[in-house]
């Protein structure tokens, strides 16, 4: 016998199963999780075009969704990002405005007090300088928070020296 006949061949997973083992991992976008599987099926040589057959069924069972996703990309990034950020990166991800407007509103009300946090854990004092003042806005813009909430935390600071 030869190697080949000894060695069994691997079935091919569905793009089904694969999006499955995929949401086992983390939540993922509709429009994340679709481009993904039509990578695979490219590369798998697989029938892409059951894709969006797949994502609706998985957006009845709830399986998948924007709003869950959302949800769970604030809740990780809040400590660390500021408004800006975090929606510049749920655009990408393929969530719409309006859930992404909506939220940022939510999001917005705890802002200055997360921008806070981030300030507190990277600087140990106000700035003294032009120069200091400046390097810790920079970090804080870019983690992603408005120069109003910038000069709210900064100027606070200050002040309470």
């Amino acid at each position: 016998m030869t190697q080949q006949t000894n060695q069994k061949k691997k079935p091919q997973v569905s793009l089904r199963q694969r999006a499955l083992d995929y949401l086992s991992k983390r939540e993922y976008s509709i429009a994340e999780l679709a481009q993904k599987l039509s990578k695979v099926a490219q590369q798998y040589e697989l029938d892409a075009e059951e894709i969006p057959e797949i994502l609706v069924d998985f957006k009845k069972r709830n399986w998948v969704s924007d709003t869950r996703f959302t949800e769970q990309i604030l809740h990780a990034r809040k400590s660390k990002f500021g408004s800006m950020r975090i929606a510049h990166e749920l655009k990408e991800k393929g969530v719409s405005d309006e859930l992404i407007s909506e939220a940022m509103q939510e999001f917005k009300v705890d802002e200055l007090s997360n921008a806070r946090g981030v300030w507190q854990k990277k600087f140990s004092s106000p700035p003294t300088t032009r120069e200091e003042w400046a390097k810790q806005a920079r970090f804080l813009q870019s983690r992603g928070f408005s120069f109003e909430i910038i000069k709210k935390v900064i100027n606070e600071q200050e002040h309470d020296i």
